[in-house]
């Protein structure tokens, strides 16, 4: 199976860099509104059979006019919603930043054990997320578009791809939009093919 993450567009938040993970959560601002508008014909390549988002709103909004272009239903879960930053939600300032990303990216690191002030640990986030990735598997389509959030993106990629790391992870922000393109199973495992424009060989990628 194809899988391509994708993650939302822009929002007010991104804009002021806050931690802003719970749901419904913000809409999109007019460069995000833009950004989704554009999604359907970046992706025109790809044979997207299924469409899926996170419960917050602006992976909804971005999800959107793929779904019209592909004539798609959206399907909503949870499970690809965005860590939740517990203690640290709404928090804007770069030491907050900083130990948000230390734990979630602790966790492919090999210490999923590790929980988030407040919030969930890894072993959380990591099953919530495998378990929409194989209800999508199991129902068959041969290419799904997630449209989700950065850190969790980030996060399951490099722990489920064998070619990717956390130091890759940590060393390669995706933007808004941007898409991290897998293929595999959930049985046989991942193999990452792309992230975000950037081509992964099968064997994987140094962070320089």
């Amino acid at each position: 199976m194809r899988l391509l993450l994708i993650r939302h567009g822009q929002t007010p938040s991104n804009v002021g860099r806050l931690l802003d993970t719970t749901a419904p959560g913000p809409g999109l601002t007019e460069l995000g509104e833009q950004q989704a508008a554009a999604l359907p014909e970046r992706l025109a390549d790809e044979k997207i059979g299924a469409l899926y988002v996170s419960t917050l709103v602006r992976t909804q909004l971005t999800a959107a006019p793929l779904a019209e272009a592909r004539g798609l239903d959206v399907v909503i879960r949870d499970g690809v919603r965005e860590i939740a930053a517990g203690d640290l939600e709404m928090r804007g300032d770069a030491a907050s930043n900083d130990q948000y990303q230390r734990v979630a990216f602790s966790w492919p690191a090999g210490k999923p054990e590790l929980r988030m002030p407040g919030g969930e640990n890894g072993v959380e986030m990591l099953a919530r997320y495998d378990a929409v990735i194989e209800e999508i598997a199991a129902s068959g389509v041969e290419a799904a578009a997630v449209v989700s959030h950065g850190a969790a993106i980030r996060t399951w990629s490099a722990a489920r791809a064998h070619n990717l790391d956390a130091d890759f992870a940590i060393a390669h922000p995706l933007p808004n939009t941007a898409v991290v393109v897998l293929e595999g199973t959930p049985a046989t495992g991942w193999t990452a093919v792309s992230w975000s424009d950037i081509d992964i060989p099968a064997t994987g990628l140094s962070v320089s």
